[in-house]
């Protein structure tokens, strides 16, 4: 799934080209415009200048109010009864699609948060959406939740309970069914009889005995927002030291509800507030929100810290329920005066992180500050390395025989977390044959297509439908998908695509930056290197600092090391035959690669491993890029043409 158009910036190895060394460009830190969610949906501007307007109208009091337009006005209205369902923690093994521990949350990066406002900049148009009442029951279209989930904090509620792990918790709900807004407080692991006013709620599979109690509803009087309504709704949530705590909903359709709650004493929320997540997700009682098919979001969080400082992104949802849309390429961070994360949900998927990076076909490397080169080093490398708790080491060798200086991957491996994880490929390794062989703390292990595996630490390990892609991932967040290629002509070759549970983060290796510097590269040692890459010193020195000593490999599982080598001269579409190159593009472009960002890539791969499949990966690859190039070693300026 390529970006959304506001967060691309094209770049290409041809004519016309944007390099690094010639232009510079933005990091991942990207401001983002305040795209509305009244644009996407043609709301009227003038009741969106109200909502903006009663948002930022105080509250008169404790209680709940509502209100409508055209008055910028809060009316106090009884509160209808506190709802007795639960709205549960994130448990057990995490779902591919949103929710139930699945997704991305904004992080303080210095203080803490006073309010957070979830909205929507994008909603396909004729999006519709059903889910259960009360967690049960038939489909009911327009029946979903709206929450904002902060993160867990101690509390001295918890002082009552024996487990020292006991954390508070608390939730800001906009419920369908209830057809209203109100908060909800939770005393995690409490392992104890709950506190009066409190209701106990307990994972069957779990030894822990949680606590939680809601607040009266503050009523909706308007319409529920549809789906297809829900670029023109706001969810904000505050939290004042010393103050209040409330929750206010705003609608389309110009009505407002609100309730603003006992002592912010309850929880002192104020004072811990550091995390926050946005859902749109099933009702109460870990159930779903179904989308229709084809369904897109783009899901902005904005953060309000007393700072214009952007928040980070830590991959890792809160809240038990889910929806069934998968989380799409990475995150965007906004800076400015409304700080915010804005992420993207659709029916496809992807490399789960707040960051990605990748080193797919022969072999091109597009880093996690999205900076493009080749590499085609002999050996085995350090790919990315985050710390001790996270590594990625892959192998490559020459491929194919008749193109020299090409390389392709055939391992990859990774300690994550307390657990080695290596994907081979599987020897003898017939020409067309997706085989593989994964191993788990050097152990081989037998997946079948559609299962998972467990780790000791919370991670898993899963293999596709079709048996063909493996994903690692920790219980951070970070993550290794190993994409086995089948190329029926030549060797088969994997693409590897590594996500980070955390961004901005300091990353080693072939896929990191000379620190936030998106257009430089640096070595083992701290050289820094920029383009265009001298050839010899590039090789000698950058990519050969990389080499994983034999005493750090954890591609042992994987055979014998393979004889480390470097290319004799640079391969670029320039070096290609003509004939053969327009061929290829031709390829490309028939397959559905648009961006040219990624057609001289791919232009490569089809005219050099002379398979098809070499395009699809190029139909789900983000197209911001800047690329540097390697100079061709002092008189040999040129590739040898086959």
């Amino acid at each position: 799934m390529h970006r959304p158009r506001f967060l691309a910036r094209k770049a290409k190895r041809s004519s016309g080209i944007k390099l690094a060394g010639v232009l510079a460009v933005a990091g991942l830190l990207t401001a983002l415009g305040s795209a509305t969610g009244a644009v996407a949906s043609g709301q009227p501007g003038k009741v969106s200048g109200w909502q903006q307007a009663i948002a930022k109208l105080k509250l008169p009091g404790k209680g709940c109010f509502t209100a409508a337009y055209p008055k910028v006005k809060w009316i106090r209205t009884a509160c209808k009864a506190a709802p007795k369902r639960p709205y549960p923690p994130a448990h057990g093994p995490r779902p591919t699609t949103v929710g139930n521990g699945n997704d991305y949350t904004a992080g303080a990066v210095t203080g803490n948060f006073q309010s957070v406002t979830g909205s929507f900049d994008f909603v396909s148009p004729g999006i519709t959406e059903t889910g259960q009442q009360d967690g049960s029951g038939p489909q009911i279209p327009n029946t979903y939740s709206l929450q904002v989930n902060t993160n867990h904090f101690m509390v001295s509620q918890c002082t009552a309970s024996p487990n020292r792990g006991c954390r508070g918790w608390q939730q800001f709900i906009f419920s369908t069914t209830g057809r209203g807004v109100f908060l909800e407080y939770w005393l995690l692991a409490f392992n104890a009889a709950c506190p009066a006013g409190w209701s106990t709620f307990r994972y069957p599979d779990s030894p822990d005995i949680d606590c939680f109690k809601n607040t009266p509803t503050g009523p909706l009087t308007g319409p529920i927002p549809a789906a297809a309504n829900l670029g023109g709704v706001k969810l904000t949530a505050s939290a004042a030291a010393g103050g209040s705590d409330s929750v206010v909903l705003t609608g389309p359709a110009g009505h407002a509800a609100a309730t603003k709650t006992a002592a912010d004493s309850v929880f002192d929320l104020a004072s811990a507030w550091t995390n926050a997540e946005f859902a749109v997700v099933g009702d109460c009682c870990n159930s779903r929100a179904n989308f229709s098919p084809g369904a897109m979001l783009q899901v902005r969080t904005t953060t309000h810290n007393g700072t214009r400082m952007a928040p980070t992104c830590n991959y890792g949802g809160l809240t038990g329920e889910t929806n069934n849309l998968n989380l799409s390429g990475t995150p965007a961070i906004g800076i400015g005066p409304s700080p915010a994360l804005v992420t993207i949900q659709t029916a496809s998927s992807g490399t789960p992180g707040c960051a990605t990076a990748d080193g797919h076909a022969d072999t091109h490397l597009d880093n996690f500050r999205h900076f493009s080169y080749d590499f085609q080093g002999v050996g085995d490398y350090e790919l990315a390395s985050t710390g001790p708790n996270f590594d990625v080491q892959t192998r490559q060798v020459p491929d194919p025989p008749s193109w020299p200086n090409n390389a392709i991957n055939t391992a990859v491996a990774t300690h994550i977390g307390k657990s080695d994880v290596a994907v081979c490929l599987a020897p003898p390794n017939p020409p067309g044959s997706p085989s593989a062989r994964l191993f788990i703390n050097h152990k081989s292990v037998s997946l079948a297509p559609g299962s998972r595996r467990n780790l000791s630490d919370g991670g898993e390990v899963s293999l596709d439908g079709t048996g063909s892609t493996y994903l690692i991932r920790d219980a951070s967040g970070n993550s290794v998908r190993a994409q086995i290629i089948p190329d029926p002509a030549n060797q088969n070759y994997i693409n590897v695509f590594v996500g980070l549970g955390r961004w901005p983060e300091a990353v080693h290796g072939l896929l990191g930056n000379a620190g936030t510097d998106g257009t430089a590269l640096v070595s083992r040692d701290g050289a820094i290197f920029r383009a265009p890459f001298p050839f010899d010193s590039f090789y000698a020195k950058y990519g050969d600092s990389w080499r994983v000593p034999a005493k750090d490999s954890l591609l042992s599982d994987c055979g014998q090391k393979v004889a480390a080598g470097n290319p004799t001269n640079v391969l670029y579409v320039a070096n290609l035959d003509p004939k053969l190159a327009q061929a290829a593009k031709t390829t490309c472009v028939h397959a559905g690669v648009k961006a040219q960002a990624l057609i001289d890539d791919c232009t490569l791969d089809v005219a050099v491993l002379g398979t098809k499949a070499a395009t699809q990966i190029y139909l789900h690859l983000p197209t911001d890029l800047t690329v540097g190039l390697i100079s061709p070693p002092q008189n040999n300026s040129a590739a040898p043409r086959p």
